[in-house]
């Protein structure tokens, strides 16, 4: 009998021993569950692109909200060591397309506003609220009639501007016809040779309208949990190269839970008309004698770190 019960228990001590798995063999049966779980996801994809190109309306929105907030009371490590301070803003990403069999209507808009504020409590003068910082509105209208699949006939309308301060000062709209190019459903390429970049300005001896080349490339799409727009507009004025410009603005959207989630959004833009109206006017210490010529037209950027919402 205690032979017996000595055999069993030690069965039952090596049993965990040699049913125990090592991380090789762990590591073995997870390859091939990867690459099911991609397969499944590329037919997941496949299925979405084919329900993308049927006839109808897709209408869709994502953007991204950050800010934060900060007081500080005796803090003497710093300059100010009496404050308070913040910053909030929020990105707006919206399109409404039509897709039909002989023709298509592609609409978006494009929103990024943002206010900071640092408030001196040991300074009765200085400026307690908040700031205008970011500010973007661009909304676009491109109308095709397809010669093909992949290839129309084009008219565009596009304005941009800035709603906090100066509203249509400047404000560019442009209007022109061309070609579109859409070698898959999530991307437009817009190249239209007839185009005229109106301008609108209060101050009319730097900022000019002109006829020129006008270029878009977009690419928005939702792959799982992640939404991403990128667009690049591009205006090559025929009169002088000093009036052409271009803005190239990117949203990123990553969803944590339901529909919140983090965003990044960040934009560049070269616009010499913009900098020279600056330099001249806008500057800490204005220049109204400054020209084209003797301004460094320096890259405009900014970007924005949040919570993302989508709808």
């Amino acid at each position: 009998m205690k032979h017996i019960l000595f055999t069993c228990l030690l069965c039952l001590s090596l049993v965990p021993v040699f049913g125990q798995k090592t991380a090789e063999e762990i590591k073995a049966e997870m390859g091939p569950k990867k690459d099911s779980i991609a397969a499944i996801q590329g037919r997941v994809n496949a299925l979405q692109a084919e329900l993308d190109a049927l006839p109808g309306w897709k209408i869709g929105a994502f953007g991204t909200i950050g800010g934060s907030i900060s007081e500080f009371n005796n803090w003497f490590a710093q300059g100010i060591p009496n404050n308070s301070s913040g910053n909030i803003g929020f990105t707006v990403n919206a399109f409404a397309n039509l897709q039909q069999e002989k023709f298509f209507w592609r609409n978006a808009a494009n929103v990024n506003l943002a206010w900071v504020k640092l408030d001196d409590e040991d300074d009765p003068t200085d400026d307690s609220g908040f700031r205008e910082a970011t500010d973007v509105f661009n909304i676009s209208s491109l109308y095709g009639r397809k010669l093909s699949e992949k290839f129309a006939i084009s008219a565009l309308a596009e304005y941009r501007t800035t709603l906090l301060s100066n509203v249509n000062n400047p404000g560019y709209l442009d209007l022109g016809i061309g070609a579109t190019w859409t070698p898959i459903p999530d991307l437009v390429v817009v190249i239209h040779p007839l185009n005229y970049n109106f301008v609108f300005s209060d101050e009319d001896t730097i900022f000019e309208s002109s006829a020129g080349a006008k270029i878009v490339a977009d690419y928005t799409r939702k792959i799982g949990a992640i939404s991403f727009k990128s667009n690049l507009s591009m205006f090559q004025s025929y009169e002088d190269g000093d009036l052409s410009n271009w803005t190239w603005t990117n949203s990123f959207a990553y969803t944590l839970w339901k529909v919140i989630g983090v965003g990044f959004d960040f934009g560049l833009r070269n616009n010499r008309q913009e900098t020279l109206n600056f330099v001249q006017n806008l500057a800490p210490t204005p220049d109204p004698d400054a020209t084209f010529d003797s301004i460094d037209n320096e890259l405009q950027t900014y970007w924005t770190l949040g919570l993302s919402y989508t709808f």
